[in-house]
């Protein structure tokens, strides 16, 4: 008998304590985009510790995502990188969902860089459970009091005046008053990102809170969003450039955009390999400039590659066959800009 109970007792531990089964993230959130700064964020709560760093994914001047109930944390690398090679929320929703084989217990909301709103809610996701889109924002959630909180959040979202923050804000308070998640309260997040809107302009984390355990972690959300304003300076809205759409980076050996055959270059400038630059420039400029002449400039090309690493993409205005790529640079009083003309059906790069 004590054999037996020793061999238990080696057992047990060498089991360790048993497997705790990964718990849903009964939420409700909204994604949105500013239609004047161009601000993208996502605000959170939930009644489990830290949503803030498993909902919440943003990137500025590309799109915004929330993942919930049995998050997909995937989604939202996977989705922003969808968003920035130029595809539309619909599509992304689409092809991350009809992806994954869990997608019935997952909850998705994301706008994209025009304010393009889509959503999705899994057919196992536990009641209530449900989304609303509007222009330019989503609110979703599952596990709550019913279809009342988001249709609560939609209305004050789009009723609140003030920057994004603000609006957001005030939608998951309209959402908590509402009766939010059945279950209680625990954690809340507000991630907005702007172009160079970070510390000293440096990244584009603009506004990034979390509120990981509190009786009432929205209000406590709205109180460090306060203490926030008065921390660092309000950066400034974004320079815009009229009449200019984003593009896809995809490279297209066949016909690459304009924005790819950028990509392309830089990535042939991180390599040094002279002959394939050439090979993107313009005829003119391949006339006047060989491998030796590019060699001899390097430190000037050095200096255009960094400012063009540093730089984030505005997009592209095309004009027959001439195009402009803008990019926006702290350090610069106006936006960068990157000529292109299309010869024999082919984009090329005018240094």
């Amino acid at each position: 008998m004590r054999r037996w109970s020793l061999f238990l007792l080696v057992l047990l531990a060498a089991c360790g304590e048993p497997r705790r089964e990964t718990p849903e993230v009964a939420t409700f959130s909204i994604v949105a985009r500013d239609s004047v700064t161009g601000d993208m964020g996502v605000a959170v709560q939930s009644k489990v510790f830290g949503a803030g760093v498993i909902v919440p994914y943003v990137r500025a001047d590309v799109g915004a995502l929330a993942t919930q109930a049995l998050a997909n944390p995937r989604y939202g690398p996977d989705g922003l990188e969808m968003l920035d090679d130029g595809l539309a929320a619909d599509d992304v929703v689409a092809l991350l969902t009809d992806a994954d084989k869990g997608r019935d217990r997952r909850q998705l909301g994301l706008v994209d860089s025009r304010g393009r709103a889509a959503a999705f809610t899994g057919e196992r996701t536990l009641a209530w459970a449900g989304h609303h889109t509007g222009d330019g924002y989503c609110c979703q959630g599952n596990i709550l009091a019913g279809p009342k909180v988001v249709a609560a959040m939609a209305k004050a979202y789009e009723k609140t005046k003030g920057d994004l923050a603000e609006r957001l804000v005030a939608a998951m308070r309209a959402g908590q008053k509402a009766g939010g998640d059945r279950r209680g309260r625990q954690s809340a997040a507000l991630l907005v990102a702007r172009r160079h809107g970070g510390y000293r302009g440096l990244n584009d984390r603009y506004i990034d809170i979390r509120v990981d355990d509190h009786k009432k972690p929205i209000e406590e959300l709205a109180r460090l969003l306060k203490l926030r304003r008065g921390f660092l300076p309000e950066p400034a809205i974004p320079r815009q450039v009229e009449g200019v759409g984003r593009e896809t980076r995809r490279w297209d050996p066949a016909a690459p955009s304009p924005r790819a055959l950028w990509e392309r270059w830089k990535r042939l400038r991180l390599e040094r390999d002279y002959a394939a630059i050439l090979a993107l420039c313009s005829r003119d400029y391949r006339e006047k400039h060989d491998v030796a002449a590019l060699k001899k400039t390097d430190a000037e090309h050095a200096r255009a590659q960094h400012a063009a690493e540093n730089a984030v993409y505005i997009g592209t205005k095309i004009e027959g066959d001439k195009a402009k790529l803008y990019f926006d640079d702290p350090r610069k009083d106006e936006p960068v800009r990157v000529l292109f003309v299309k010869e024999g059906g082919a984009w090329r790069i005018v240094p």
